[in-house]
């Protein structure tokens, strides 16, 4: 009689590297930390209270569910703070205080906890928050008016919306090193190109996001850009003005590399990376919307599962 041993296998993964959710919860909001002190730099106090109440916000909802469904307090692993300060850095200085809190309701809640909480989430949290907030209340996104409005006299305008109205012509004054350093109007946290950039390198160093997914992004911004840029240079801005304004460089580093939203194989990640970056300048040539990234980034996530059916080929052959 043949002795069979029974043999008991977890779920994946199946290969640990010790870190943890909290690990690389505080990590990116470390790496995060760089344009949210430069959004502080220049709106003042009205950026602190944003941060603060969009944070604090994220984790009441958060701790608030995990009570109300009896599920253990995840609070500690520091995920939903993270998803609030992205959220803050998307949202104008001078956003009313509702407004944060439906954002915050909307991406713990909605966003992440509807689909079954850290892993589960088909979208980005932060960003269906972001773009139910701009497409319910678009008034408070416009960047020029609101900050017109808070007496910010000191700011220029808002590049892209000054692309959008008035082309190539109207932004003929901005300097590209002046973007890169975050002497713009937008979010609080992605003006400054120099920030986001160093955010996004010390993370791909530490292993929590994959360059594939940022590199390919850009690239596909880039290449669409100069091929719209080469048809008709009267009409369409050059590559290096898309990718340092609006969310480009936020999205590349913080937006379209969030885990459960984006792919795991490498020629998934770069189609995955490629067409986010095609689907931005398309949005903002021929769009309707000043800036698409957060469509572009809620598409490709939309997406993903489709992709990620893309896999390479076995090892061996059929005896």
């Amino acid at each position: 009689m043949i002795n069979q041993n029974k043999l008991i296998v977890s779920h994946a993964p199946f290969w640990h590297n010790g870190s943890g959710i909290a690990e690389r919860s505080y990590n990116v909001m470390g790496a995060a930390l760089l344009a949210v002190l430069a959004g502080f730099m220049r709106y003042g106090m009205p950026a602190v209270g944003v941060v603060c109440l969009s944070v604090s916000m994220a984790m009441f909802w958060e701790l608030a569910y995990t009570r109300l469904t009896k599920m253990p307090d995840t609070i500690g692993d520091g995920n939903a703070a993270m998803f609030g300060l992205v959220l803050a850095m998307m949202l104008p200085a001078t956003t009313p205080w509702w407004i944060v809190v439906i954002g915050t309701f909307l991406a713990i809640i909605i966003g992440r906890q509807i689909y079954g909480g850290i892993g589960s989430n088909a979208f980005h949290p932060a960003v269906l928050a972001t773009a139910i907030l701009i497409i319910s209340w678009k008034n408070h996104f416009n960047f020029d008016g609101a900050y017109v409005a808070y007496n910010f006299d000191f700011l220029s305008r808002y590049p892209l919306g000054m692309l959008k109205n008035f082309g190539p012509r109207g932004i003929a004054h901005y300097d590209l090193m002046d973007l890169f350093l975050g002497r713009q109007v937008g979010g609080i946290g992605s003006g400054c190109g120099l920030a986001l950039v160093l955010g996004g390198i010390y993370l791909m160093l530490r292993g929590y996001i994959r360059w594939e997914v940022s590199v390919s992004f850009l690239v596909g911004v880039f290449l669409t850009a100069q091929i719209f840029n080469m048809v008709n240079p009267e009409r369409f801005a050059g590559p290096l003005f898309h990718i340092l304004t609006g969310y480009t460089l936020l999205a590349a580093f913080f937006l379209i590399t969030e885990d459960s939203s984006s792919p795991v194989n490498p020629l998934p990640m770069v189609i995955y990376g490629l067409g986010g970056g095609l689907l931005v300048v398309l949005i903002r040539n021929i769009g309707a919307h000043t800036d698409g990234t957060l469509y572009a980034v809620l598409t490709m996530n939309l997406v993903n599962p489709l992709l990620d059916k893309i896999r390479p080929k076995a090892l061996g052959k059929v005896a």
